[in-house]
């Protein structure tokens, strides 16, 4: 009479180890690779933007004084200050509200006026320093927003986007506790040889 021996191979199912036969382990294998494969992801690759060269480099686009350059910004700041804060500030991708901290200061100082300067100055590559920043938020807090405003928009108008193309990249999410090989499913296992039959 002649006996069959199963290979058998450790596989965790339910947070316990388990011996299963080795076919059967492959065919779980197998299924979860399967099951993975059919998700996929989308990556969007950020797009290159251009800024055209109407406007001074490392420079303001308009002064402090400006306010005839625009005069929807200029009129908004004269009888709306807080209006035009509050916009420049969310066109600047900071809070809507962040502007509306300077009333508990009783319009003495100034310090997210300050703060939204230097950062503008910052992020754009404007050339200034900290006290050129600090007088002229001192001097005249509405000329500095009515100045960010059209600095703003004068960056947003001058964009130019290039290669907006989303890209779709399929990638094959690893299960947990899972082997980084591919697995073949025609793989059979060897069988086990009973010597002196």
């Amino acid at each position: 009479m002649e006996q069959k021996r199963c290979i058998y191979s450790p596989v965790k199912t339910g947070g316990a180890n388990t011996l299963v036969p080795a076919r059967k382990n492959l065919l779980i294998r197998g299924w979860s690779r399967i099951m993975m494969m059919a998700q996929s992801t989308v990556s969007v690759q950020p797009a290159m933007v251009l800024t055209s060269d109407n406007f001074k480099v490392n420079q303001w686009s308009s002064g402090m004084c400006d306010c005839c350059e625009d005069m929807g910004i200029c009129c908004c700041g004269l009888f709306c200050t807080y209006c035009l804060m509050c916009k420049t500030s969310e066109d600047f991708g900071e809070c809507l509200c962040l502007p509306l901290l300077e009333i508990c200061f009783g319009g003495m100082l100034h310090p997210i006026t300050f703060a939204m300067r230097s950062s503008m100055r910052e992020r754009y590559h404007i050339q200034g320093s900290i006290q050129n920043d600090c007088c002229a938020v001192t001097c005249c807090p509405v000329c500095v927003w009515c100045q960010m405003a059209r600095e703003i928009k004068a960056r947003r108008h001058n964009l130019v986007v290039i290669n907006s193309t989303v890209h779709t990249v399929h990638q094959q999410p690893q299960a947990f506790n899972q082997p980084t090989q591919a697995v073949n499913m025609g793989y059979q296992p060897p069988q086990a040889i009973n010597p002196g039959y």
